[in-house]
């Protein structure tokens, strides 16, 4: 974690807590690694509190271990919590898009497109960041007309634990083709209003992902799992 990372001095815990974020999910900072406030403070150039104030707010998002006076480590899930996390989004997810289908308009539908247009591009760009962000909103774009508040700040919580393996699955397994093909058909099956078929649809998606996720953090982490 070596060199200065100038912030604005605007809601500095904020700033820092957001860019935080995108190093743990981008894996520059990697899972179990050791963060310490008083590096952070002199990466950021910036006192130790809103470094402490930063690490609190991810450590409330279960994406670091916060201590007062050690700093924070990036929380290292286990195999069986990896799983866990993606059989629960199986469980929002499908429940949210088989109360969204019958609900869909042609403005739900055109938005959806865009966004699918916008990770295509990603694709070709290279830009995992990018496509990261955007197939976040692409599902939340396709649940939207549920309009069930509680639930979509359940999959929120979710999705940003989830985010940094899909990233893994992405990049990693080169997976960039059958993500294409699987997120236009969830669109096509709503179109269609084919609430079984898109629901089952997105069963496999998410299942997919998931099993070759574990296989792959399997090989990655060895025996110690």
């Amino acid at each position: 974690m070596a060199g200065t990372r100038a912030v604005s001095r605007n809601s500095l815990p904020d700033v820092i807590a957001e860019d935080l974020r995108e190093r743990i999910l981008s894996g520059d900072l990697a899972e179990g690694e050791l963060i310490r406030q008083e590096v952070l403070a002199e990466e950021y150039d910036v006192s130790r509190m809103p470094i402490r104030e930063a690490l609190k707010r991810l450590d409330a998002e279960g994406l670091v271990q916060f201590t007062n006076n050690r700093g924070a480590r990036v929380t290292r899930h286990s195999l069986e919590e990896i799983a866990e996390i993606f059989d629960l989004r199986v469980l929002v997810e499908v429940d949210l898009f088989r109360r969204a289908i019958p609900r869909m308009t042609t403005t739900d539908f055109a938005a959806c497109e865009a966004l699918l247009a916008q990770m295509e591009a990603s694709y070709a760009a290279d830009d995992v960041a990018r496509w990261g962000a955007l197939n976040h909103q692409y599902h939340a774009a396709l649940y939207a007309a549920a309009q069930r508040r509680l639930t979509n700040d359940i999959l929120q919580g979710l999705s940003l634990h989830s985010d940094r393996f899909i990233r893994i699955h992405l990049s990693v397994m080169q997976q960039r083709e059958p993500a294409k093909r699987e997120h236009r058909a969830l669109l096509d099956l709503a179109i269609a209003r084919d609430v079984e078929g898109a629901c089952a649809a997105l069963r496999a998606h998410i299942s997919r992902t998931k099993e070759e996720l574990l296989t792959l953090v399997a090989a990655h982490r060895g025996p110690a799992g």
